[in-house]
């Protein structure tokens, strides 16, 4: 591992998309990063399963953060050391940080019978079903649903004010949940902020000096932000987010997507490699 003084940790979901183009300027980007020896985390809501085609596509040979903050990913023979606690799925060593899929389906179904509201667990459908329910193709909505640690469903037919209790009940039994789109997903135990400070540490002892974290992200998913030692928020023209709103954040610049020379400012703001 080449010695450098930062690690970015950059969300993904808006620069590669599921469908649709690629972020102008984002393959240039990370092309750079990469021949600059700069490790580049990729962090995403999407599974295991469905970083497999965009990694290819990239090169990408770094660790990665998928399910929202559930788990770190780690490539075979990555790092010379291990946290104590990982668990091998599929080609790489996770580093667990919400509690595996079962906890999360038995989370669910408890909060179901709490509240008597009624929903879908996406598992439970046929991909076609799936397909139809979550707007993907059959094969995306396959790798969409093969996830290690959290349970997808949607509210059948559930109104505002039972979907409101559901998610208070949540709240209470501090389980993790977020809406996806069409869908909603559920965890146990997931933390971005977990995650980036676990891969940190082994950053910091394979490289035997403290590298900095620096977010990149998308105005709408700053959860990265606060996680992070700095970083940059792109937003899009008309959604400027002032950083008068995050007077915790002092050291996040934003920087309009529009601007001609957005990634060479973000470049400059990575810094140099030692």
């Amino acid at each position: 591992m080449r010695r450098v003084s930062t690690v970015v940790f950059c969300v993904i979901d808006a620069f590669i998309p599921v469908r649709g183009k690629i972020l102008p300027g984002f393959e240039e980007f990370s092309a750079d990063l990469n021949h600059a020896g700069v490790p580049v985390v990729w962090v995403t809501d999407r599974s295991r399963a469905e970083l497999d085609e965009p990694r290819r596509k990239f090169g990408h040979s770094h660790p990665f953060i998928a399910e929202g903050g559930c788990g770190v990913y780690l490539p075979e023979d990555y790092f010379h050391l291990r946290p104590a606690k990982t668990v091998r799925l599929g080609r790489f060593i996770c580093v667990p940080i919400a509690e595996a899929q079962t906890a999360a389906a038995e989370a669910l179904e408890a909060l179901v019978e709490e509240t008597g509201v009624s929903i879908v667990p996406l598992r439970s459908l046929s991909p076609r079903e799936f397909a139809q329910n979550s707007g993907l193709s059959p094969r995306e909505g396959e790798l969409a649903r093969q996830r290690d640690f959290e349970e997808l469903f949607f509210f059948a037919g559930a109104s505002d004010k039972h979907v409101a209790r559901f998610l208070s009940h949540a709240r209470h039994r501090q389980l993790q949940l977020r809406q996806r789109g069409p869908f909603w997903s559920l965890a146990v135990g997931s933390s971005l902020r977990h995650c980036v400070g676990e891969l940190s540490s082994l950053y910091d002892r394979a490289l035997r000096a403290h590298a900095l974290t620096f977010a990149l992200e998308t105005e709408g998913s700053d959860r990265l932000l606060a996680a992070c030692d700095r970083g940059v928020l792109l937003y899009y023209q008309g959604q400027e987010a002032s950083q008068t709103g995050r007077p915790h954040m002092p050291k996040i610049r934003e920087i309009s997507l529009s601007s001609p020379d957005v990634w060479d400012q973000v470049r400059v703001m990575i810094g140099p490699t030692e």
